[in-house]
């Protein structure tokens, strides 16, 4: 486990860049955290250090799901709005999460019965109104090896 402290959106898409060089097909980013913690900033910068520009990324809060082609296919889940977890049964969700991409979720934590046990988990929480806690928690085996900058 290690910690980084954000003090802006700059220093946020920073980290979630840095964490990109570290990212391949098949891994899972699992983000927690309470509205306005910066998961969202977080995903875009992964999104965009993944390859993808940054005119093309939007928020899935209403979708749940968009799909992007970068490097690597990036699968952005946003489970705000999900009410229980059989919606996203419907979706085929673990054609994502087993498939040939990168598969990152905000709110998480509303999916730990179907969570793989390979994933990064990464804890937001608010200091102050601009500074950040960002947690990261690697999951798994596959991990153990990884060497995640």
């Amino acid at each position: 486990m290690f910690t980084f402290i954000s003090k802006s959106v700059k220093d946020t898409e920073f980290i979630s860049k840095e964490l990109s060089k570290s990212i391949y097909p098949g891994d899972i980013i699992c983000l927690i955290g309470e509205l306005g913690a910066g998961k969202t900033c977080f995903s875009k910068g992964l999104i965009r250090g993944l390859g993808v520009p940054a005119k093309y990324i939007i928020s899935p809060t209403f979708t749940i799901i968009n799909e992007y082609k970068g490097k690597h296919p990036v699968y952005h889940f946003d489970l705000y709005r999900l009410k229980d977890e059989n919606e996203l049964e419907i979706l085929g969700f673990e054609e994502y999460f087993y498939g040939k991409g990168v598969t990152i979720i905000e709110w998480a934590d509303k999916l730990k019965n179907f969570l793989p046990d390979n994933r990064i988990e990464i804890y937001f929480s608010h200091i102050n109104e601009t500074t950040r806690r960002i947690v990261f928690k690697l999951m798994g085996q596959k991990w153990i090896s990884r060497d995640i900058k």
